[in-house]
């Protein structure tokens, strides 16, 4: 009993001895993908990408749609010509699509890479800026609003990395 009694006392000594810290850090938080999405020069990047993207789609479908005739007029051929010569254009017509995914793979790769740029350039104009308001407003660290479950109104500076970016980028 005497040993429970000196552990207790242990662990208040402990318990009192121990100071709660505050910081003194600003911590905020930003949605990145807002600030992209209605910033001028995020418009402008998202509608060239969004143009892109509709004019490789429209292209594919022309040539599917090229393709699905290509096959039905050689299903239309099945029984009027000889099994050689529809075995012959059976395999052209295989070629053809393997051309087909072929060149839809590099149009998606293309796509990406191209997206993957204009993101790249877009995040090096905008960083120097959000570290010019960090500086000036004593913010310590930002997180992306996407990783925060729950903040302070105050500390979503969103709107106002917003109006910098749209200032200094026109």
């Amino acid at each position: 009993m005497n040993y429970l009694y000196k552990f207790i006392f242990i662990l208040f000594i402990f318990f009192i001895s121990v100071n709660s810290s505050n910081s003194e850090e600003k911590i905020a938080f930003v949605n990145i993908d807002y600030v992209i999405q209605n910033s001028n020069i995020g418009k402008k990047m998202l509608a060239n990408i969004n143009n892109l993207d509709k004019k490789n789609i429209d292209n594919l479908k022309k040539k599917n749609k090229i393709l699905k005739e290509l096959e039905l007029t050689i299903k239309n051929k099945k029984n009027v010509i000889t099994e050689e010569a529809f075995n012959e254009e059976v395999d052209s017509f295989k070629q053809e699509v393997q051309k087909f995914k072929k060149e839809k793979n590099k149009i998606v790769k293309e796509f990406n890479t191209f997206k993957k740029e204009k993101l790249e350039n877009i995040f090096i104009k905008i960083t120097p800026l959000i570290n010019d308001y960090m500086e000036e407003n004593s913010v310590s660290i930002l997180f992306d609003s996407k990783k925060i479950f729950m903040g302070n109104k105050d500390s979503n500076i969103t709107e106002d990395i917003l109006k910098k970016i749209n200032n200094e980028l026109k």
